[in-house]
């Protein structure tokens, strides 16, 4: 099991040039990548994304790669169009203010899209160096959310054993609900037809009503389910989707027996499981 929260940064260095990886990865119900390139890597974006998707199953990933370069290979241009435009404006201004002085070439220059610097790097060649130090930080980031996973599958499995233990409780007390319904529906038939009891039909209706608000169905499908519930734990290196259903599942049925039995105990029970159950729940939000 992991979580869906991790951190990692890590950096490749040398004389000539430093590249940095960050992953930043949050709780999401699917996986929304994003990714942060200096323009001139764009051409990257596509395989960093794929690599990722690799090592991510769901949550909100945000990832950055950053580049500093000695000496790196840049084009500057003047545009002209720009420059005369600027020149021009400023001009008719410093006419219109009564003020004769021609603008400064400096302060045409600082003007913004007159000069259009552009990096004269091949994205492709800078794979290599990347490559390490991107699979370095995903080993990172999922080393840390498998160590996160861990205490939150303990923690999930500590409130399973909650609804184990109260699903027997409730079991328990199946022949006292049985014969609190068998009980009533002879106190009934007393009321109307006195001594008078025909005890074949008082079987037949008590079967009628067992069927109606009898639990042994939904304690047997709740224990289908919790034992699915540890397999995918064990099995499924990705189980939050599947836990998250099984989880519904689970507080349907239990929502059920609620609205049948009134037995205290029972009641009871089903309140320690809906609390344990919400609290697997609030901890499933975040598992992968």
């Amino acid at each position: 099991m992991k979580s869906m929260t991790g951190y990692a940064c890590k950096e490749f260095s040398n004389e000539k040039i430093k590249i940095s990886v960050e992953i930043k990865s949050y709780n999401s119900r699917f996986l929304d990548l994003y990714v942060h390139l200096p323009s001139w890597l764009s051409p990257l974006e596509a395989r960093i994304r794929g690599y990722i998707s690799g090592k991510f199953a769901r949550g909100k990933v945000d990832l950055t790669v950053r580049v500093k370069e000695e000496n790196a290979p840049v084009s500057i241009k003047i545009n002209e169009n720009a420059a005369f435009a600027y020149k021009n404006v400023i001009s008719e201004l410093a006419k219109g203010l009564g003020i004769n002085e021609e603008p400064s070439l400096a302060l045409i220059l600082r003007s913004e899209g007159v000069l259009e610097v552009e990096n004269e790097r091949d994205a492709e060649r800078y794979w290599p160096l990347i490559e390490p130090v991107l699979s370095d930080a995903a080993e990172q980031a999922d080393a840390e959310r498998i160590r996160e996973g861990k205490h939150t599958e303990e923690d999930i499995l500590s409130h399973v054993v909650i609804l184990e233990e109260s699903a027997r409780i409730i079991s328990s007390h199946i022949p006292e609900l049985e014969a609190s319904i068998k009980e009533n529906l002879r106190l009934r038939f007393a009321e109307f037809f006195g001594d008078k009891i025909d005890d074949s039909r008082i079987l037949a209706e008590t079967a009628v009503l067992l069927m109606k608000h009898g639990i042994s169905e939904e304690l047997s499908r709740i224990s289908s389910h919790l034992s699915d519930f540890r397999l995918e734990i064990t099995n499924n290196a990705s189980p939050g989707k599947k836990l998250d259903f099984l989880s519904q599942e689970i507080n349907r049925e239990i929502n059920t027996i609620g609205s049948k039995t009134p037995i205290i105990e029972v009641s009871r029970s089903v309140v320690e499981m809906k609390n344990a159950l919400e609290n697997i729940r609030e901890q499933l939000r975040n598992v992968e």
